[in-house]
C-alpha cells in the first residue's frame, strides 16, 4: 500500500464537489468543481495536503525550521508559512524573483504569519536553479549557526514524498464521484511543479479509478510535457519500488502546454476576463497564475472537442486567491475594472 506513510491530519477533509450549473449550461458539458481552495489553514490551497506529510517528517525528526522556495508570490511558501505557524516552528521562503515593491497579496500574508522571505533579483549569466540553490545553501547555514534545524522543502512540495498528498486525493474525489454518480468523469488540473498533477495520476491509476485526467500546464517547459512528467513519475517508483508497481509510458500523461501564454504568472488579459466570468457566473473566485489560466483552457477544449459535449468534468480548484492581489494582476483588473466604480 503506498500509503502507509504518516501525516498531521490537520485538514478538514474531504473538501466538496459541487455542480455549476450555469457554466455546465452555457458549455454544454457537465461541470462540476473540487473545492481545495477550502482547505482550512492560511487562506487554503492545494499544497496543504503535500505539507501534512512534510510536517510530520520534520517534527518526527526534531526539525524547529521549515525553509522552501518559489516566486515572490509563492502559493506553497504562504502554505508553509501557515502550517509553521500552527506548529510553532519557524520558516523561511527563498526566492529569486524581483522585490515587487510592495508588501502585498501572499507577501503580506507569509509576513502577518511570521515567516521570513528572502528576496535575491536574478542574475545575469547565471541559472536560476544554481542560484536559487546557492541562496538555500547560504541561508541554511546562516539559520542553522542560529541554532536551527533547518528542514527543505523543494518547490511546489513536488518531490516523492509530495505526490501522497494527491495520490490521497485522488482516492478522495474517486469516492465523491461514486456517490455522486459521477462514473466515469474527467479531471482537469493545473499543472505547475508538477506533484499535484503526478499524484492524482499514481491514485487514479494505482487504485485502478475510473476517473481520467487532464493536465493543463501554466507555464511552458524547456522539454515535453510527457517526458518532464515521465522523469518524475521514474523518480517516484524508484522511491516507492514494490508499493508502486504502477507502469506507464509517456503517452499515458495527458498534459498540455496549449495555455501556458508563454511564461510563468504572466498578466493575460484574456486569463483576467475568465476569472470575471466565472465570478459572475458562479460566485467563484480563481486566480491569474494557476487556476484561471486552466480553466480558460478548459473551456477552449469544451470549444475544440476535445472535451465531449455533455461530458463529465471535475475541475480541481488549487486555492490562489492571493494572486489577484499581486501589483501586475490587481492593476490589470483596475484598468479592467474601473468603469463600473461610481464616486459620487
Amino acid at each position: 500500500m503506498l500509503l502507509n506513510r504518516e501525516k498531521v491530519d490537520f485538514l478538514h477533509l474531504p473538501t466538496p464537489i459541487e455542480y455549476l450549473p450555469r457554466l455546465s449550461e452555457e458549455l454544454g458539458i457537465q461541470l462540476y468543481i473540487k473545492r481545495d481552495d477550502l482547505t482550512n489553514l492560511g487562506v487554503g490551497g492545494n499544497k496543504l495536503r503535500k505539507l501534512q506529510y512534510f510536517l510530520y517528517d520534520a517534527l518526527k525528526n526534531g526539525y524547529t525550521m521549515l525553509l522552501t522556495v518559489g516566486g515572490a508570490q509563492t502559493n506553497h511558501g504562504r502554505l508553509t508559512a501557515a502550517v509553521a505557524a500552527k506548529y510553532g516552528l519557524r520558516c523561511a521562503i527563498c526566492c529569486v524573483d524581483n522585490y515587487p515593491n510592495e508588501v502585498s497579496a501572499n507577501i503580506l500574508l507569509d509576513r502577518i504569519m511570521g515567516a521570513d522571505v528572502i528576496l535575491e533579483a536574478p542574475k545575469e549569466g547565471v541559472s536560476e536553479g544554481k542560484q536559487l540553490a546557492e541562496l538555500v545553501a547560504r541561508m541554511k547555514e546562516k539559520y542553522e549557526a542560529e541554532g536551527e534545524k533547518v528542514y527543505y522543502i523543494p518547490v511546489g512540495g513536488s518531490n516523492e514524498l509530495g505526490i501522497l498528498g494527491y495520490y490521497e486525493c485522488a482516492m478522495e474525489i474517486t469516492a465523491q464521484a461514486k456517490e455522486m454518480g459521477l462514473g466515469d468523469a474527467r479531471i482537469v488540473s493545473t499543472v505547475g511543479s508538477m506533484g499535484t498533477y503526478l499524484g492524482l495520476f499514481c491514485g487514479l491509476k494505482n487504485e485502478n479509478s475510473n476517473l481520467s485526467l487532464t493536465g493543463v500546464c501554466i507555464s511552458p517547459w524547456s522539454d515535453d510535457p510527457q517526458e518532464h512528467v515521465m522523469k518524475y513519475f521514474n523518480k517516484v517508483k524508484e522511491f516507492y519500488g514494490e508499493d508502486l508497481p504502477l507502469k506507464a509510458v509517456p503517452a499515458d500523461f495527458d498534459v498540455t502546454q496549449d495555455y501556458t501564454w508563454g511564461a510563468y504568472n504572466n498578466p493575460v488579459k484574456e486569463v483576467r476576463d475568465m476569472v470575471c466570468h466565472v465570478a459572475r457566473t458562479e460566485a467563484i473566485i480563481l486566480d491569474p497564475c494557476y487556476t484561471g489560466k486552466t480553466f480558460y483552457g478548459l473551456v477552449e477544449m469544451v470549444k475544440s472537442g476535445k472535451i465531449a459535449p455533455g461530458e463529465t468534468v471535475i475541475f480541481l480548484h488549487t486555492g490562489g486567491l492571493p494572486g489577484i492581489n499581486t501589483p501586475f494582476h490587481r492593476l490589470g483588473f483596475e484598468e479592467d475594472l474601473i468603469d463600473g466604480v461610481t464616486v459620487l
